[in-house]
């Protein structure tokens, strides 16, 4: 589910799609232990494939691009398929020389999902719209569900509270916060937070990253059904990449 600066997401071990690059065009792949998405795994604890490709206008800070990754969540859930397909496209730039902005919007799309058709759910495809600025290294970012959220019946404007920090360490290595919170829209045992520590190194166009991610989402509501194995329980995950 999404995916917004590629170092940064890479680095936490939750992949989000390319925002940003100095060219035009560029493309990425990555293999992570575990596709942690808002501190929820979409693989069923197990690794996963990614990749994507991204256009930025550097000149009025336009961009789009898109970005797949394999899953098991749609599928545990009762309906099928095997991969995300996002498409998203926004603007950034710099409100001053110190604060940053991006906004735009995202469409998951989980081809074959057939969520719709199980009990109790909606089709898992979402569109959210998102804001975000930064300072330095800072930044808080604000997601907003203009549709059901990843298969939450009647859950419209559920929305997600996403604080961090990428601090530059020397020696293209980085240290990765993050803490967030997701609430979805009457589905009150389904709200949750989660936070990550991780750190991130750069070795040409390759990223390697480790993060400590965790949650305090409900057990039952975020159980693989496969083999009941709680999706947001605390883990090392570990990510490699490349870009070009």
């Amino acid at each position: 589910m999404r995916k917004t600066i590629f170092a940064i997401s890479l680095a936490v071990g939750m992949v989000e799609p390319l925002h940003a690059q100095q060219q035009p065009f560029s493309a990425n792949a990555a293999l992570v232990s575990d596709y942690r998405y808002r501190g929820i795994s979409q693989s069923r604890l197990g690794p996963a494939l990614q990749g994507g490709a991204d256009y930025a206008d550097g000149a009025n800070g336009m961009y789009g691009g898109t970005w797949l990754s394999t899953i098991r969540w749609t599928r545990d859930a009762g309906g099928g398929g095997d991969a995300e397909w996002d498409l998203y496209a926004g603007r950034r730039g710099q409100l001053s020389a110190d604060i940053s902005y991006d906004a735009g919007m995202l469409a998951y799309v989980y081809p074959g999902n057939g969520l719709g058709k199980v009990a109790g759910l909606s089709n898992a495809n979402t569109v959210e719209a998102y804001g975000q600025l930064g300072y330095g290294p800072a930044y808080a970012k604000y997601s907003l569900a203009l549709t059901n959220l990843f298969g939450f019946v009647d859950s419209h404007r559920s929305g997600y509270l996403d604080l961090g920090a990428n601090i530059d360490l020397g020696g293209d290595l980085a240290l990765n916060l993050h803490a967030g919170h997701q609430q979805v829209h009457g589905h009150g045992e389904a709200a949750y937070s989660d936070w990550k520590v991780g750190l991130s190194k750069k070795w040409g166009s390759a990223t390697g990253s480790l993060a400590l991610v965790a949650t305090n989402a409900n057990r039952t509501a975020y159980a693989a059904p496969t083999n009941s194995k709680f999706l947001g329980a605390t883990a090392l995950v570990a990510s490699v990449s490349v870009s070009f």
